[in-house]
């Protein structure tokens, strides 16, 4: 939101975001059909049940009126019968408690179902936001921008369980208002236009003030996610250690404080200004109040109304009046709502790059030609340098892969690309001769078992850290077994106190956190529990010793005979067991050979064997 808009520009934002207020609807109703009935209905109820009261408390007050006229003298209580049945006074009384006492009865069963039919769609708004995320690229996911209006969209996606109350009660006010002109307009019509007239500057006042708060809220996305990074570092478990000994507290604490002032000096800012305005406002909306009633004040006085009519447009126009202002300030308080939800929809309308094929070709099974990079270049979108470029690799069907290369020369990207995790920006990859971007996305994905060295650690059971691998087969205990013998974390599961049902991670109280290496072990089983057709290692083992890493692949070379596999480490002591070596070098290949050929070739990578071998003597 530009700030140099006048009150129409900001009028009109607000007006045009409320298009997204349909699929908020549509989303609530889908989330409980029933409930949202019910609730409508009691809403009905509900929004009738003030203008009846009174009118019912203006025909008390005139059959008073009529009664003292006619000299019916002092009231007693036999007086609310007459023949053995209630008298018109009494009935009226009566009816005015049963709609009194009826609403605050319907009052709290409407909130219970509001509560539950929220719940449910919040639920629903907190599983789609997964499945979108789940359902972008990568490289999407990996921009500062995607990460902000997904920041954003995770704040709003519970946000309609307080715009479903704020609608209901627009609606509902709207009802009783219609009632109470209709009512008053049969005596004073222009009492109406004077009230609504009045609270025209409020209207027009809050829309341009919810739009600016809107725009700084939006400006401050990025201030906010370094604030809560800067929460999450300075106080947290997992970050202790080093905020101690480097002494980062005060740093990180003044940090804090400068952004966290930054958005409050601008926050405070424009509410002092928005106060004054309000201020202004509620004055003229008092001083029209009071006109009008002053107005059917003169009105009773000169005879023209009765004390029951007077009565009952007393209560009409303070009623009337409070409607106006909260009808005002609600519709300006959802639609500046509303401008929040474009946040949380416009999330959901983004499209992936890496889409799937019209019509898939079934994956191959087994591999048997391998898989070729055509002339394979990537970068990131947005980035003008080549992660990747001119890359033509093959991998022979049943081959063991090691890629090797400084930090930076594309070695994970290449894994990426052949999980179809991005795809590339120019060339193609092929599987057996067909593009794998023919291949059904989670057909491809369940035919490859990646473990990357940033690897999740799941607070989950052990059980379902590992079956995140294939959590189709997370009961199949004796796969699991197979997978945990497999990556030595066999012995790491026999330690845990309640084995596999055991807790890991020290998210919660009954956690158990594992040493860098346990963790690594648990990771390699999800790779072992997949049983993919072509198996991926991702510098997963940085956190063993040279010996365990080295039981580790020669584990991971047995196992992978017969299928294809790929690895990355920078321990050239394991890579030497791979059949081929690639050595990469700013995003192309520089040599490749077996660990033989290579040193006999005496170049980059016998240079750096050398070298890190002498660092071991």
């Amino acid at each position: 939101m530009r700030r140099g808009q006048g009150i129409g520009g900001h009028l009109v934002a607000n007006v045009a975001s409320l298009r997204r207020l349909p699929q908020l609807v549509a989303s609530l109703w889908a989330a409980g059909p029933g409930l949202a009935s019910a609730i409508l209905v009691l809403r009905l109820i509900r929004a009738l049940q003030p203008p009846a009261v009174l009118y019912v408390a203006k025909l008390i007050i005139d059959e008073i009126v009529a009664r003292s006229a006619a000299g019916a003298g002092s009231f007693q209580l036999a007086d609310l019968q007459q023949g053995g049945a209630l008298s018109p006074l009494a009935g009226l009384i009566l009816l005015e408690f049963a709609l009194v006492a009826g609403d605050a009865v319907l009052s709290r069963v409407d909130r219970l179902l509001e509560q539950m039919l929220g719940e449910r769609h919040a639920n629903r708004l907190g599983a789609a936001l997964i499945r979108q995320a789940d359902a972008l690229d990568l490289a999407q996911l990996e921009t500062g921008e995607i990460q902000d209006r997904l920041q954003r969209a995770r704040n709003q996606s519970v946000m309609g369980n307080s715009l479903l109350g704020q609608m209901l009660n627009q609606a509902q006010d709207a009802v009783t208002l219609i009632a109470l002109v209709a009512g008053v307009a049969a005596f004073a019509p222009a009492l109406v236009l004077l009230l609504a007239f009045a609270l025209l500057p409020s209207l027009l006042g809050e829309a341009y003030f919810n739009s600016l708060r809107y725009g700084l809220d939006k400006e401050a996305t990025a201030r906010r996610r370094e604030i809560d990074y800067i929460r999450y570092v300075g106080a947290n478990a997992r970050t202790a250690k080093e905020v101690k000994l480097f002494g980062l507290g005060a740093y990180l604490a003044g940090r804090f404080t400068t952004l966290a002032g930054s958005l409050h000096v601008a926050s405070m800012a424009l509410a002092r200004k928005r106060a004054l305005w309000g201020a202004l406002f509620g004055i003229l909306s008092a001083l029209s109040y009071y006109g009008a009633y002053g107005y059917i004040a003169f009105r009773a006085v000169q005879g023209d109304i009765s004390l029951g009519e007077l009565t009952f447009l007393a209560g009409a126009l303070m009623r009337l009046n409070a409607l106006f202002e909260r009808m005002i300030l609600g519709l300006t308080q959802i639609a500046d709502r509303a401008l929040y939800l474009e946040d949380l929809y416009s999330f959901f309308e983004l499209v992936p790059g890496v889409t799937e094929p019209e019509r898939p070709l079934p994956f191959p099974e087994p591999i048997r030609q391998g898989i070729v990079f055509e002339n394979v270049g990537f970068r990131y979108p947005g980035k003008e340098g080549w992660v990747l470029r001119n890359l033509d690799l093959t991998i022979r069907p049943g081959e063991t892969v090691a890629l090797v290369g400084e930090n930076g020369a594309g070695k994970t990207t290449i894994v990426k690309l052949m999980s179809r995790l991005y795809d590339p920006t120019e060339g193609r990859i092929l599987i057996d001769g067909i593009d794998c971007r023919a291949f059904a996305l989670a057909d491809l994905r369940r035919h490859v078992g990646v473990i990357f060295q940033d690897f999740v650690k799941y607070n989950f059971p052990a059980a379902v850290n590992i079956g995140v691998g294939r959590i189709e087969a997370v009961a199949d205990r004796e796969r699991m077994d197979a997978a945990a013998e497999a990556s030595l974390a066999a012995d790491v599961i026999a330690r845990l106190p309640a084995g596999y049902d055991q807790v890991l991670g020290d998210m919660f109280t009954s956690g158990v956190e594992l040493s860098g290496g346990e963790w690594q072990r648990i990771a390699i089983a999800r790779a072992y529990f997949r049983d993919a057709a072509l198996l991926i290692l991702d510098e997963p083992t940085a956190a063993l010793d040279a010996r365990a890493e080295a039981a580790v692949f020669a584990r991971f070379r047995d196992l992978s005979r017969g299928r294809t596999a790929v690895f990355i480490s920078h321990r050239f002591g394991t890579v030497r067991m791979a059949d081929r070596i690639v050595v990469l070098d700013r995003g192309g290949i520089l040599e490749a050979g077996s660990h033989d050929d290579l040193m006999r070739r005496d170049g980059h990578y016998a240079a750096l064997f050398r070298l890190q071998a002498e660092a071991f003597q």
